[in-house]
């Protein structure tokens, strides 16, 4: 059996390095697209259009308008004269945001009322006006916490925030990671599924079968060279890493031994999937009608904890959601398998019943 298991890992592997399409591919995902996405695919809104129509013209409103512009997320659009002009510039897209500040403004802050802005928001892009509205309502609790402004309008509390593991609050770092991730689901699941279904489009799949050769072994065979040119993309994937400032603060020898045991668990849906397969087309239909509903359910797209709640449990069973908690683990926090062993467990959970399905289907149909 070590005899040939050896033999058939060796012509395997030797089958994949001549297929330099699919080593270029494998390299492009690990690497140029995560690169790509790392600056196209930002949540970050920066620069949004502010109409400005300042009713009081005073000082304090003056400081007010200072306080919006003098940060990254709005840029000044214009200051129209009136409410309504600044709801047509929000109609023509001259203004994403258009911000109101009434008559005697500052003579209500001293007085210590609470006068009232009006934020208009164009909530066409959903992203763009719930962080807008977070920006607006954040800058207008600093202005009314400034010493200036607490003096005359009676004071209050200041909080004081940390947040860990990503101070900055930048999107990179997540983006980077979540694309790695995704590009070892996809290596995971596509490669596994078209070798084998290739294997039986040209006819080699019938004189394997003939052979001593066992369905486990083939099955290995298949497996291994995926396994292995996927952990070392991630050496590749670590110099973009590097590239966009993403810490390393855990154990890099611990996700290496983590992001083997998820290359497994998507690898048992490659295999399971070319069980099925007849087809090339067919199996990568059936990839890629697996590969999205895993995607959107592990959190790379939308946080879990917003979907419903069968949804929720649901996503348990996407090997791309443990995943992330992985690689964002490691990287980012630093923690440990300590930490992790729930996430390796239910990886393996996954993977272990796909392989014995996949190979119970390609027993019943060998001859």
């Amino acid at each position: 059996m070590g005899t040939r298991l050896a033999g058939l890992l060796v012509k395997e592997m030797i089958q994949l390095l001549r297929d330099r399409v699919m080593l270029v591919l494998i390299l492009w995902l690990y690497t140029i697209e995560v690169v790509i996405c790392a600056y196209a695919l930002s949540f970050e809104v920066n620069d949004m259009p502010l109409a400005v129509v300042d009713l009081d013209q005073t000082s304090a409103s003056r400081a007010l308008v200072e306080s919006f512009m003098v940060t990254d997320a709005f840029a000044p659009a214009g200051y129209p004269a009136s409410a309504p002009a600044a709801t047509d510039w929000l109609q023509t897209g001259r203004a994403r945001v258009a911000l109101v500040i009434p008559e005697r403004f500052q003579h209500d802050l001293a007085r210590g009322d609470a006068p009232t802005l009006q934020v208009i928001l164009d909530g066409t892009n959903s992203n763009m006006a719930a962080q807008a509205r977070g920006y607006a309502l954040e800058i207008v609790n600093r202005f009314r916490a400034a010493p200036t402004i607490a003096a005359v309008s009676g004071g209050g509390v200041q909080p004081v925030v940390r947040v860990w593991y990503n101070p900055d609050q930048t999107y990179t770092s997540f983006v980077v990671l979540s694309m790695i991730a995704l590009a070892a689901m996809m290596v995971g699941v596509i490669h596994p599924a078209a070798s084998i279904v290739r294997e039986k489009e040209t006819g080699t799949i019938e004189q394997l079968q003939v052979t001593p050769i066992g369905t486990a072994e083939l099955f290995v065979a298949k497996t291994f060279p995926t396994l292995v040119i996927g952990l070392l993309s991630i050496f590749p994937s670590l110099l973009i890493v590097w590239w966009f400032g993403v810490p390393m603060r855990g154990s890099i020898l611990l996700f290496l031994a983590l992001t083997a045991v998820f290359l497994v668990s998507a690898i048992s849906l490659g295999v399971l999937i070319a069980s099925v397969s007849r087809t090339l087309q067919q199996a990568l239909l059936l990839s890629f009608f697996s590969l999205f509903p895993l995607m959107f359910l592990s959190g790379t797209l939308a946080p879990v904890e917003s979907m419903p709640a069968l949804l929720q449990t649901l996503s348990l069973g996407s090997p791309l959601r443990h995943y992330m908690d992985v690689i964002l683990g490691v990287f980012l926090k630093g923690i440990g398998l300590s930490e992790l062993w729930p996430q390796a467990l239910a990886l393996l959970a996954i993977g272990a019943p796909l392989f014995a399905i996949a190979m119970l289907i390609f027993r019943r149909g060998k001859p």
